[in-house]
C-alpha cells in the first residue's frame, strides 16, 4: 500500500472517541493519527496494522503495537481484544472483501464502541470528468490510487455497513475544490435534466471527494449539548467551554454546539437537551424570562461558572439569578463548589483539564531561561516579590530573561533589559509565548478569592514543559514541592529557588518534565469526559424532580416567558 504523507486526518481524529480504551488502526501508515489522539488521550492502547515494513516501522515507534500482517488474511492480529474504535482511513477500497473484514470487525467493538471509516467517493465530480474526457488514469494516491480495488459511493458504503451489522450514526462529506465541483455541477445541467437527474442533487452528491462514516452495533442514545460562550478572555473559554464541548462531540449520541449570542435556536423537540450558561448575568424579570424560554424548549439549564461571586461587583445586585435559577452548576474547584452551592444544592465539580500534550521545544539554550509572568487582574499579586525578581535579574544578567503579557506595571518597574512585553492577547498567542519559556512565575496571595481559583496556570505550563514557581495558594494542593515544581512562601525563598532553577537548567527542566508526567496520568481531559456526560444525561432522567427544586427557588419561574419580560 502506497505511503501517504505524515499527516493525520483531522476529521477521523476529532471523531475518535476521547476516551477510547483500545484503537484499532487498520491501515495505519506511519502511525500519526495515532500519535494525535495519544497527546489527547495517553492512557489509550493504540494498536495499528500497517503492510508497508517502512510505515509500520515508523509507526511502531509511536503506537503501542504494530502488525504487519495481511489483515483480510488474519483479522484478528491482536488474538481475542475487543476496541473501543475501529479505524479504516482511506483502506477498504484497496481490499478484495472489505465486506467481510466489516463484519468481523464489527463484532470485535467493545459495548458502546465505533466504527470511525474514511472513503472515497466514487461520485465525485473528477471521476465523470475524466471519463468524459477519456482521460481516465490511475494516480499515485488519491482518489485516483492505482491500488484501489473497490470503490464505494455515500448509498453502498450506507448497505456495506448495514449488511456487516452495524448501524450508520452520521456521515460528514470531505469537500475540497468547492468553486470546479460548482462549475461542472452548473454545466452539466442541461444533460442531467434530459436524463431526468436532479441537478441540485447530483451536486450535492458530486461535491464530496470523500466520506468520513461512524457506525456502532447497538442504537446511540442521543443527547444535545448546547454552551453559550462569552467572548474569549485569556484562556478561560476554552478551557471550559471550547475544548470540553469538542471532546464531549468525540463520543457517539452526543451533538454539541457553542453559540455566542445565548439563543439556542430551534431543537430536535423528541431529542434530550442540557442548555450551559457560560458566566451569565441573569439579572431581573428579563433574565428570568430567558430562562423560562429555555424551559418551555425542554432544556435542563445549568450554569457554567468558575469564579468566587461575592468579589465580582455585578453579581452583589439582588436582582442577579445566575445561580438559583437554573437547575444545576458546574465549576473547576471545591472550595467554589461549596460557595456556590449555598445557592443551588446541584453542583458538579470538573476540575480544570489538558485538552492535548504539546511537543516541548524549550530548554534549547541552557546559557538563557526566560521566565513569563501572565495573568490578568494581578496587579497585587506581585508587589511584594519585586525587590527579589530584581535582585535576581541583577545576579543573573543575560541568563534570565523575563517575558511579562498584559502587566505594564510589572514590566515597567523590572531593572534590567532583559525583558519583553505583550499586550493582553488571544489564547492562541499565549500558549506560543508560554511554548517559548522554560519558568512560569504563578503567585496568589491568599486571599478568599484566590482560594477558590484553579491550578490552571500549572496545567498549561506542564503542558509545554515549562517549570512552575509558584505560591502555595491553590498550587501547593496540585505541585509536588521540588518534584514537579517549586513552591514559594515569602520572597526570599522565591529569591532563592529562582536563583537555583537559573543555575541548574537540568534541574528545572526535570521540574517540568515531572509536571508533564502528572498532567499526563491524571489531569487530561480524556479522563473527565465520562464523568460529564454521565452527570448530564442524569440531569436529564432527573428534570422532574429538578424542575420542581427549581420553581421551589424561583417560583416566579412558573409565569409564562411574555409576563415576565413584559413585568421587567
Amino acid at each position: 500500500m502506497t505511503v501517504y504523507a505524515d499527516v493525520s486526518n483531522p476529521d477521523l481524529l476529532d471523531r475518535i472517541p476521547i476516551n477510547a480504551a483500545r484503537i484499532l488502526d487498520v491501515g495505519c501508515s506511519a502511525g500519526a493519527l495515532g500519535l494525535e489522539y495519544k497527546r489527547r488521550n495517553p492512557a489509550a492502547r493504540y494498536y495499528g496494522v500497517e503492510s508497508d515494513q517502512a510505515a509500520a516501522a515508523i509507526a511502531a515507534s509511536r503506537l503501542d503495537a504494530v502488525s504487519t500482517k495481511d489483515i483480510e488474511a488474519e483479522p484478528y492480529p491482536f488474538g481475542d481484544t475487543t476496541f473501543d474504535c475501529i479505524i479504516y482511513g482511506d483502506v477498504l477500497e484497496h481490499l478484495r472483501d472489505p465486506w467481510t473484514l466489516l463484519r468481523l470487525h464489527g463484532a470485535r467493538l467493545a459495548p458502546g464502541g465505533v466504527m470511525l471509516i474514511c472513503m472515497p467517493n466514487a461520485e465525485h465530480w473528477s471521476f465523470v470528468e475524466r471519463l468524459l474526457r477519456g482521460t481516465f488514469d490511475y494516480d499515485e494516491q488519491g482518489l485516483f490510487d492505482r491500488t484501489h480495488l473497490r470503490w464505494f459511493t455515500a448509498e453502498t458504503t450506507r448497505r456495506a455497513l448495514r449488511t456487516a451489522g452495524l448501524l450508520p450514526y452520521d456521515v460528514l462529506p470531505r469537500i475540497f475544490g468547492r468553486p470546479e465541483a460548482a462549475t461542472f455541477a452548473r454545466t452539466m445541467c442541461p444533460a442531467l435534466e434530459a436524463l431526468g437527474i436532479d441537478p441540485a442533487n447530483y451536486a450535492a452528491r458530486s461535491l464530496p471527494l470523500q466520506h468520513v462514516w461512524r457506525a456502532t452495533r447497538e442504537p446511540v442514545a442521543p443527547l444535545e449539548i448546547v454552551s453559550s460562550m462569552l467572548t474569549p478572555v485569556g484562556g478561560v473559554s476554552h478551557v471550559r467551554v471550547v475544548e470540553p464541548m469538542a471532546a464531549l462531540a468525540t463520543r457517539p449520541g452526543l451533538r454539541t454546539r457553542v453559540i455566542n449570542n445565548f439563543d439556542p435556536g430551534d431543537s430536535d423537540g423528541g431529542v434530550p437537551r442540557i442548555y450551559i450558561f457560560h458566566r451569565p448575568l441573569l439579572a431581573g424579570r428579563a433574565g428570568l424570562a430567558f430562562v423560562r424560554r429555555l424551559l418551555d424548549r425542554g432544556y435542563v439549564v445549568v450554569c457554567e461558572f468558575d469564579d468566587h461571586p461575592a468579589y465580582i461587583p455585578v453579581l452583589q445586585r439582588p436582582d442577579i439569578q445566575n445561580f438559583r435559577a437554573v437547575h444545576a452548576v458546574q465549576t473547576s474547584t471545591a472550595p467554589l463548589a461549596e460557595v456556590l452551592g449555598q445557592q443551588n444544592p446541584e453542583v458538579m465539580v470538573f476540575p480544570n483539564a489538558v485538552e492535548r500534550m504539546r511537543m516541548p521545544r524549550n530548554f534549547a539554550n541552557p546559557g538563557r531561561l526566560t521566565m513569563l509572568f501572565a495573568g490578568i487582574n494581578r496587579e497585587e499579586e506581585w508587589p511584594q516579590y519585586l525587590d527579589a525578581l530584581n535582585a535576581v535579574a541583577a545576579l543573573a544578567g543575560e541568563r534570565l530573561h523575563f517575558h511579562i503579557v498584559a502587566d505594564r506595571g510589572l514590566f515597567e518597574a523590572l531593572r534590567t533589559p532583559h525583558k519583553t512585553f505583550t499586550p493582553l492577547c488571544d489564547y492562541d498567542t499565549y500558549q506560543e509565548l508560554l511554548a517559548n519559556c522554560e519558568i512560569c512565575f504563578m503567585p496568589l496571595a491568599d486571599t478568599a478569592f484566590n482560594r477558590c481559583k484553579s491550578d490552571l496556570k500549572f496545567l498549561e505550563a506542564a503542558t509545554f514543559r515549562v517549570a512552575a514557581l509558584a505560591s502555595p495558594t491553590v498550587y501547593a494542593g496540585t505541585i509536588e514541592d521540588g518534584r514537579t515544581g517549586l513552591i514559594f512562601r515569602d520572597a526570599n525563598e522565591l529569591q532563592q529557588r529562582l536563583v537555583r532553577l537559573i543555575a541548574n537548567p537540568d534541574y528545572a527542566r526535570g521540574l517540568a518534565d515531572a509536571a508533564r508526567g502528572y498532567v499526563t496520568g491524571r489531569r487530561m481531559l480524556a479522563y473527565q469526559v465520562a464523568a460529564r456526560e454521565a452527570w448530564y444525561r442524569s440531569l436529564w432522567e432527573r428534570r422532574e424532580e429538578l424542575n420542581a427544586l427549581l420553581l421551589e427557588r424561583v417560583p416566579e419561574l412558573a409565569q409564562p416567558a411574555e409576563v415576565l419580560h413584559s413585568a421587567g
